[in-house]
């Protein structure tokens, strides 16, 4: 969790290999990221499901062609086999009566469902949620956070979840980061986080609007000096 522009959507880039970083290392299961070949770099990415905070499905492919699009272009399952996984997890989203629908004629809720559909049917073993409840209503928000939740506790897998949406986020989350200026700069269960949490971490969960981060911009010649001075 962090203020926008703070690196959070940077570190799941990082984590994919989509930027490299400058300095130090990022190991995924083990691996050195940065020093794998683009064939090493591709299977491994296999393991990792991406909830994109845009949705980025496709919109000339129909709901049931978006969720099996991963198994069509990394697997060599059979159509039968490829319609039973992509029903199974449309339907662990509530979302098997849409099979035929456009992304155009999804909403935004319905949208962030199919992509978490298509983020699951690899089986993942990390899943990342990139501001999963940006735009979302207080309904769909509240039935993304059940789907997030129920992934996490009945799947092997291990989430990360990026968000502006402390009290959502923090109900699901089992540890959390906040960063600022390209540090975490606090760290903790969600209860310590909030009882116990550094002035930094107050600012930002009890949404205050001057404190740690300056409500000003850094300045050199305040405007009360400009004034004098003509």
């Amino acid at each position: 969790m962090g203020p926008s522009g703070v690196g959070k959507t940077t570190i799941l880039k990082l984590i994919t290999g989509q930027e490299k970083p400058a300095s130090g290392e990022i190991r995924v299961f083990g691996e050195n990221i940065q020093k794998l070949n683009r064939n090493k770099l591709y299977h491994l990415r296999r393991r990792i499901g991406v909830l994109f905070q845009s949705g980025a499905l496709l919109t000339d492919l129909n709901v049931f062609d978006n969720v099996a699009l991963p198994l069509r272009h990394n697997t060599k399952l059979n159509e039968r086999a490829v319609r039973d996984l992509v029903e199974m997890k449309l339907e662990a989203v509530g979302l098997l009566g849409a099979t035929s629908l456009y992304p155009r004629e999804l909403s935004g809720g319905m949208a962030r469902r199919v992509s978490l559909a298509r983020t699951l049917i690899l089986d993942p073993e990390l899943i990342m949620y990139d501001e999963p409840f940006v735009g979302q209503d207080p309904i769909t928000m509240a039935v993304l956070v059940k789907l997030m939740d129920t992934v996490s506790k009945s799947l092997p897998i291990t989430s990360i979840a990026i968000s502006h949406d402390v009290e959502e986020i923090l109900s699901i989350a089992d540890y959390g980061y906040l960063l600022s200026q390209g540090k975490a700069v606090d760290s903790g269960t969600p209860e310590k986080l909030t009882q116990q949490g550094s002035e930094y971490a107050k600012q930002f969960l009890k949404g205050i609007e001057d404190g740690p981060v300056p409500f000003h911009f850094p300045n050199e010649t305040p405007l009360k000096q400009r004034l004098l001075s003509g």
